[in-house]
């Protein structure tokens, strides 16, 4: 996925630090390829597509390729059964992964599958980063993510909001308004209340992203915004595919909402972040950067602790949508008061 892509580029950047000169080439998914345009680390990206999940005989293809290229080192980010059979066949000299049974034998070093973060950076950070202890680097590990915006794109966002009639005088709040899946998706009625909170707190600009796919329920969430909220919303404010997006949320002051792709990239680009995470998503992997003050989240275990007592991972899954109903907006309001404030008084 895209926040999976963009964080795990942290080691591509850090390897080229340590080895200025190196080819360090990236295999992804072919639809993140947009938050890896302009990052000078890489030289290729190796593109993992859909005939390769579907087709033993493509992904065999896909390894045999990949051999070709006699890599000394490979990083194996994500290990899971698609890319066993690449790391398998790779010839490289040297590979590493997590630590994980049943796998070990694939690889020259298995490096310990942390289950608690040791700083703010969230394990999501921390994990991809200790991939690359095994090489002794000589370097100060940069733990950010980047994403890159050319001049023109940075042009062209001002001018859409030139176009909407944007108000130059008011900072702009982009709201993550939607999961990349239901189960990761704030109760849209509740997603209103917290759009009401934003706009009753702060005369800002307000930016909802979606895809066009979503529109109806993107227009369930505006519609059940009080009208004053209403009145801030550019709703037709949209990019036509991810690098517009990207380009758009550079031109915003700060992301509030669902954890997902828009939340990382906005990260990526130095954006203050409030994220509102799934009950079945755990917030110490993927509350990164996390201080309080620019990088806020809140998770419904923070105030209903006893909800997820003796549940499994799969079992709080299943119960997400029911979880979601007793995570109301009113539990985090004077959070999100205190991160805009924060966040939007000092601009």
């Amino acid at each position: 996925m895209i926040g999976d892509v963009l964080l795990s580029s942290v080691i591509c950047n850090n390897l080229r630090i340590a080895y200025p000169k190196a080819q360090i080439d990236y295999l992804v998914y072919e639809s993140t390829t947009p938050v890896l345009e302009g990052n000078i680390s890489i030289d290729n990206i190796i593109l993992f597509q859909e005939k390769h999940r579907k087709s033993k005989k493509e992904l065999l293809k896909l390894a045999i390729e990949i051999r070709t290229n006699n890599y000394d080192l490979l990083i194996d980010a994500y290990s899971k059964l698609e890319s066993w059979l690449i790391v398998f066949l790779s010839g490289a000299k040297r590979k590493i992964s997590y630590k994980k049974k049943g796998r070990t034998f694939l690889y020259t070093d298995n490096v310990p599958f942390e289950p608690l973060p040791k700083t703010n950076l969230g394990l999501a950070i921390e994990r991809r980063l200790s991939l690359l202890e095994p090489l002794d680097l000589n370097i100060k590990i940069d733990p950010l993510p980047k994403l890159f915006v050319t001049e023109k794109e940075n042009h062209d966002a001002k001018a859409l909001f030139e176009k909407h009639n944007l108000k130059k005088d008011k900072k702009t709040v982009m709201t993550s308004l939607l999961g990349s899946e239901k189960l990761k998706t704030y109760p849209l009625e509740y997603m209103s209340k917290v759009v009401d909170i934003i706009a009753d707190n702060q005369d800002v600009n307000i930016l909802f992203n979606y895809f066009p796919k979503q529109i109806e329920d993107a227009k369930f969430v505006l519609d059940n915004c009080k009208i004053s909220t209403q009145e801030k919303v550019y709703f037709n404010l949209l990019g036509n595919d991810l690098r517009s997006f990207i380009a758009i949320m550079n031109q915003c002051d700060l992301i509030i909402g669902n954890d997902g792709g828009a939340i990382n990239m906005a990260k990526a680009l130095g954006k203050p972040s409030f994220i509102i995470f799934s009950p079945w998503i755990e917030k110490k992997i993927w509350a990164t950067f996390e201080d309080g003050i620019h990088h806020l989240s809140v998770h419904l275990k923070d105030y209903r602790p006893d909800l997820f007592e003796q549940k499994t991972e799969k079992m709080l899954k299943n119960e997400s949508l029911i979880l979601y109903q007793e995570f109301k907006p009113d539990f985090f309001e004077d959070k999100i008061k205190l991160f805009l404030n924060r966040n939007l008084s000092s601009l």
